[in-house]
């Protein structure tokens, strides 16, 4: 593993026990996975802004011909681990300590901790969370706060613990190979991996991971190959690995047998990231005013193509083997308004009951008190451990389905509410948190995403809102000021001078105002933090 270890080189300032994480056999590790698959991720990144022209040009996506023989295929998934065959409540949230335990300790079935878009990537983060994984597999991530004083202990059947990488688009620039910022993924997944893996396989576990953002089965092919690599190196037995890609972006749910397929032995299942999803459809066909979309608010999973991807996931996973995990529920508790707690605890109900009625094998929450709450619904509707038996030989979708806008409208309401919670968000996250509080939702950068595309797009396309008033720099420019004495108000004059909204408003500004769509705001948000 030496060969390109000297390639590698962390620039990145050192903290208590970074040592532990940082050693000089995990940085070789890392440094292999760079030498072997970095030029593949850079050209499979180039690839995307190929067929992003194709789509701005006026192109559509849709199931490739070339792969018609891997959907027609008999084939299914290689068996997956005794503690992943039950999946009904899933609970996801950042890698800090105290996080950590609580989603361990909620009831949860898995916990889901994310490197990405519900953790801010200041270095201090990403290797603290590092350390945190590597003291729960050892038994060591048991603590005291010491502002509190309040105990923190893993309880005796904690979640099952997966984690999830950064996207293949981020860098990692407290690291370097070859002079150039490291991969995200290969420093999140090499790090865990390195460290985890062996021990997770020794508990009765194995080494989980949940993959964001992929718009291709060619980089679930490069995945595979990095776990295949990773196995070989650290002499784990092939398969251990075992992956749930998140379907949520547009040219993806056009491959989802091939995404399948090429993960087949390290494969899990696909879930329903339906946020990113949404963002996805505008950010693909932002050139087409065809599919100007209505307020966020009504682009609901019961309708038009969030139905269709979602019904075609659970069909095409269960036909191969793998579970089809539904989406997120970002409710959180409304404490001191008993009756606006249950009724959003009854919109959790619902949509958990749509899911399991439909067919997914699980759900996912943001808080722990929501665990519970989804429990219910799944023991209810799903008393096996899964639905795979559930073949959905019914659903028959085409490339029309699946973009089909959802009904609705656009006002002036639901673009002073993007206003307001996209600069609260990349505020936020430029002070070190990923996962926000926002009107009672938990938020992670998708949420902010959405709405800065969907006013981008409202824009580029002068969008009429309802009463008439067309969507304009002048009217972007009057709203955003006034939504952010909004927020003064909400938060206290103290707090807002404290934080960061000069700089989140300018960037969501720029955003949102750009003559092309940035694919992704955390990209040029990266270069604000440490």
């Amino acid at each position: 593993m030496s060969a390109h270890a000297s390639r590698l080189v962390v620039t990145g300032a050192s903290g208590p026990r970074f040592d532990e994480i940082l050693t000089p056999e995990a940085l070789a590790f890392v440094a292999e996975l760079h030498g072997r698959f970095d030029g593949t991720r850079r050209a499979l990144l180039e690839f995307r802004k190929e067929r992003q022209a194709f789509f701005d040009a006026g192109g559509l996506p849709d199931f490739l011909p070339e792969t018609a023989s891997v959907r027609s295929g008999d084939w299914k998934v290689a068996p997956i681990p005794a503690d992943l065959l039950d999946r009904r409540v899933e609970i996801t949230g950042p890698v800090d300590r105290k996080m950590i335990v609580n989603a361990l300790n909620s009831g949860a079935k898995v916990f889901m901790a994310d490197f990405e878009d519900a953790s801010s990537p200041v270095w201090a983060n990403m290797v603290e969370g590092q350390i945190n994984l590597k003291d729960r597999w050892a038994g060591k991530i048991d603590f005291t706060d010491p502002k509190t004083g309040k105990e923190y202990k893993v309880s005796s059947k904690p979640a099952v613990l997966v984690i999830r990488p950064r996207g293949w688009h981020l860098p990692e620039r407290h690291i370097t190979f070859e002079g150039e910022p490291a991969s995200g993924s290969l420093v999140d997944f090499g790090l865990y991996f390195f460290h985890n893996a062996k021990t997770a396989l020794a508990q009765g576990s194995g080494p989980y991971f949940y993959l964001p953002k992929m718009e291709s089965h060619l980089e679930a092919r490069l995945w595979n190959d990095v776990f295949t690599a990773a196995e070989e190196l650290l002499g784990v037995p092939h398969g251990s690995v075992k992956a749930t890609v998140l379907i949520e972006t547009l040219p993806a749910a056009f491959e989802m047998d091939e995404i399948l397929f090429e993960l087949k032995d390290h494969m899990a299942g696909l879930n329903c990231g339906r946020w990113d999803y949404i963002f996805s459809f505008i950010k693909t066909l932002r050139n087409n005013k065809s599919f100007l979309l209505p307020d966020r608010g009504q682009v609901l999973m019961g309708k038009a193509f969030l139905k269709a991807y979602s019904e075609l996931l659970i069909k095409t996973c269960h036909r191969r083997g793998a579970f089809a995990m539904g989406g997120m529920a970002a409710q959180i508790p409304i404490k001191n308004n008993p009756a606006a707690n249950e009724a959003a605890f009854a919109k959790v109900r619902a949509d958990k009951e749509r899911e399991a009625g439909a067919g997914h094998d699980g759900t996912w929450v943001a808080h722990p008190d929501l665990v519970p709450v989804a429990m219910e619904v799944f023991d209810r509707l799903m008393p096996a451990p899964n639905q795979l038996t559930r073949l959905r030989e019914e659903v028959s979708y085409g490339q029309k389905d699946m973009l089909e806008v959802h009904e609705g409208t656009r006002t002036e309401e639901g673009l002073r509410h993007n206003i307001r919670v996209g600069v609260q968000y990349i505020e936020a996250w430029l002070r070190g948190r990923g996962a926000v509080p926002i009107y009672n939702l938990m938020e992670d950068a998708a949420t902010a995403e959405i709405s800065r595309t969907q006013i981008w797009q409202q824009l580029h396309f002068e969008a009429t809102l309802e009463g008439g008033e067309q969507v304009t720099k002048a009217l972007f420019a009057k709203l955003l000021a006034e939504e952010m004495e909004v927020v003064k108000g909400e938060i206290g004059a103290d707090n807002y001078a404290a934080g960061r909204f000069p700089e989140a408003i300018d960037l969501f500004a720029r955003l949102s105002t750009a003559d092309e769509c940035e694919a992704f705001l955390t990209v040029p948000a990266y270069n604000l933090i440490d």
